[in-house]
C-alpha cells in the first residue's frame, strides 16, 4: 500500500515539475530569483525531450509501482489522467521536439513578458 500511494505522489511531484518547466516563469513576474530556479528546471525539461533522455522521476514511479506489485501505469482514475498527460499516446520523437520547442518559445514569452512588466517607465 505505501509503494503504490508514494509512485501516485511521485507521479503528482512529476506532473508539478512539468507545470513549472512549462509556466514556471511566471514566479519571475513576482521574485526575479525564481529564475534562479527556473532556468535549470527548463533547462532539464528541454533536454529530456530533445535527448530523449530517461527522466529520474519516471524510473522511480516505475520502481515504486514494481515494489508495490502493480504493473507500470495502471491505477485509478487520477494515475490514469496524470498519466496521459505526462505520457500521452503517439508521443514521438518528433512530438518530443515539439514540445522542446513549446518549451523554449512560451518560457521566452513569459520571460519577456515579465521583465518588460518590471521594468520602471520613462517619460
Amino acid at each position: 500500500m505505501f509503494y503504490a500511494m508514494a509512485a501516485t505522489g511521485v507521479l503528482a511531484i512529476h506532473l508539478a515539475f512539468i507545470a513549472f518547466v512549462l509556466f514556471g516563469g511566471l514566479f519571475v513576474s513576482r521574485r526575479r530569483w525564481m529564475a534562479a530556479i527556473h532556468l535549470p528546471a527548463a533547462a532539464w525539461g528541454f533536454l529530456v525531450e530533445t535527448t530523449g533522455a530517461a527522466c529520474p522521476l519516471t524510473s522511480w514511479e516505475n520502481a515504486l509501482r514494481e515494489r508495490a506489485g502493480m504493473a507500470r501505469y495502471t491505477g485509478d482514475f487520477v494515475e490514469r489522467w496524470l498519466l496521459s498527460v505526462i505520457y500521452p499516446d503517439g508521443l514521438t520523437r518528433n512530438v518530443q521536439f515539439v514540445l522542446a520547442g513549446t518549451v523554449i518559445l512560451l518560457n521566452l514569452l513569459i520571460y519577456a513578458w515579465a521583465f518588460r512588466r518590471r521594468r520602471p517607465e520613462h517619460p
